[in-house]
């Protein structure tokens, strides 16, 4: 089969062996993957967890058909069309673990779209519900809100019951766009205000719950838009791994300061992660309720270009590879 494999210094398509599905596995033709941000990690030549290298098939998420199930899986079967999460989506055919995989809906969802949702669903839910712990009538904010996880994560808070949702971008023309997906103000984390600008959107009592995908550069004014026992979810860190932070204020405001991944969750966590999401938000994914923008669809031959117009940040919603 065709895929996209990780060189020491770069990404080649080359000719693999196809993968053989374990018993708990599922054996998918793969028609579309998305792009995310742990996928241009690897390919910068870091490791992500226990991922990367080279030699590594990239590709987090995907969508595409059943070919061949484990003898231990149940309620999936060949020719069903799926979205799947788990590694080695940009090829032909790629195997996920059952619990990492959800039958499209039959909605007329295409690939691209089913490609770009298995991710963003799993993380964000796992972030605003389960860690999060949002409560119906409090208000978040979602750091980072302008790319594909963060778009949903607004989604998921208002469908939630959030009573207000404010949304964070650098970039004037993607905060434009913020509403369109759930949020009731935009802020500009570059303004160095913008804390001042969220206590007052919420009558000077701070943010309930922060998810953030930002980190060390905003850490310390997130301290100080958080409510008094408000929370703050660890997502991501695209502003830096280290930063200083203020114990103190963390303190006085009794914040509940959450760190998430799933770079050490094993087979059965992510299993349940997928379970909750599904029981809560799958309604309204299969009422097209939930969805993302795709920015852009590119060939799986054009994997690296693919990768370097993500590396350039100058994308709003999912990049697709299709094959």
């Amino acid at each position: 089969m065709k895929a996209a494999v990780l060189t020491a210094d770069s990404i080649e398509i080359r000719d693999v062996a196809r993968p053989v599905p374990t018993t708990e596995q599922v054996l998918v033709r793969v028609r579309a993957a998305g792009l995310n941000r742990a996928d241009l990690i690897m390919f910068g030549g870091h490791r992500h967890g226990n991922a990367g290298g080279p030699g590594t098939i990239l590709g987090l998420e995907w969508a595409g058909e059943v070919v061949d199930v484990g003898s231990a899986v149940k309620g999936f079967k060949a020719g069903d069309r799926v979205m799947c999460s788990g590694m080695g989506g940009y090829a032909e055919y790629a195997v996920a673990d059952w619990g990492r995989i959800s039958l499209i809906p039959s909605n007329n969802m295409s690939w691209e779209t089913a490609a770009t949702m298995p991710v963003a669903l799993q993380t964000m839910h796992d972030a605003v519900v389960t860690n999060g712990r949002l409560q119906e009538g409090e208000t978040v904010m979602i750091q980072g809100a302008s790319t594909g996880v963060g778009l949903m994560g607004l989604q998921i808070a208002k469908f939630k019951g959030a009573r207000l949702v404010i949304g964070t971008s650098t970039n004037a023309m993607r905060r434009e766009r913020l509403k369109e997906f759930g949020a009731d103000v935009v802020l500009d984390t570059q303004d160095v205000g913008w804390p001042d600008a969220a206590l007052q959107a919420t009558d000077q009592k701070g943010v309930e719950l922060i998810v953030d995908q930002i980190s060390a550069s905003v850490a310390n004014q997130n301290l100080k838009a958080a409510a008094v026992r408000g929370r703050i979810v660890n997502v991501g860190r695209l502003g830096g791994n280290k930063g200083e932070f203020d114990f103190d204020l963390h303190a006085l405001k009794r914040i509940d300061y959450i760190g998430v991944t799933f770079r050490t969750r094993s087979v059965e966590e992510i299993r349940e992660i997928n379970r909750r999401m599904r029981a809560d938000l799958w309604p309204a994914v299969e009422a097209g309720a939930l969805k993302l923008p795709i920015d852009r669809a590119f060939p799986l031959d054009e994997a690296a270009v693919a990768l370097a117009h993500m590396k350039a940040n100058a994308h709003f919603g999912k990049i697709v590879l299709t094959g």
